[in-house]
């Protein structure tokens, strides 16, 4: 049984009208530009409250800490709300950095797009004789941009694990040259993206045999 409880933007009783801030009616989010700026030069917003941006308390913390350092600070930097890893911990963990597919063939076009995807055997499953082919990795690449990785996501044990360390490498611009010519770490879940040399569009069967 899940129970799925959303939340609400109390921001309709907080006095935004007052001054002029304007706000989707639809959700009562606020839409901002991107130095979280509303449509009142000198209102800011930033968190779960934020229009189409994601509800993740470490996102609103680094928002508000680029903020204050270009309000005071004199900094430039803004933040950043596509390469954010994030993760679903279910039993069997799902994490993602970036572009979800659907969304990275809006922005730049299927054809501009290489995806390489494989299903996976973790280690630990072997002994207890699990599905071989239910754990999942994907990467999204930019073809027009040397292959620079674009999206990341993973289906499988320690999934947040394995997201949390390709996300400072997709910030630093991780290509799918670079993932190739890294040594993997025999036999972790995390190796498969060292390896992966199936592409989504040529349609080749990707099922596993072993770890």
């Amino acid at each position: 049984v899940l129970l799925a409880i959303g939340r609400d933007a109390c921001t309709r009783n907080i006095g935004l009208h007052t001054i002029g801030v304007k706000i989707n009616e639809k959700n009562g989010k606020v839409p901002v530009n991107d130095e979280e700026q509303t449509n009142v030069p000198y209102v800011y917003a930033i968190g779960d409250i934020l229009d189409g941006k994601l509800e993740l308390t470490p996102v609103a913390i680094q928002a508000g800490r680029l903020l204050a350092q270009r309000l005071y600070g004199g900094s430039s930097r803004k933040c950043d709300y596509i390469n954010v890893p994030t993760t679903v911990f279910t039993p069997l963990e799902y994490g993602s950095c970036g572009f979800p597919e659907e969304r990275a063939i809006d922005e730049y076009g299927k054809q501009n797009l290489e995806v390489y995807h494989t299903l996976f055997w973790p280690l630990e499953w072997t002994v207890p004789g699990r599905d071989n082919n239910t754990c999942y990795a994907k990467i999204i690449c930019n073809k027009q941009d040397n292959n620079r990785v674009i999206g990341l996501h993973v289906l499988g044990p320690n999934a947040g694990e394995i997201t949390q360390g390709f996300a400072a490498a997709i910030k630093c611009g991780l290509t799918k040259e670079l993932l190739d010519e890294t040594i993997g770490i025999h036999p972790t879940c995390a190796e498969v993206f060292t390896t992966m040399d199936i592409t989504k569009s040529s349609g080749q069967d990707i099922t596993q045999k072993g770890c």
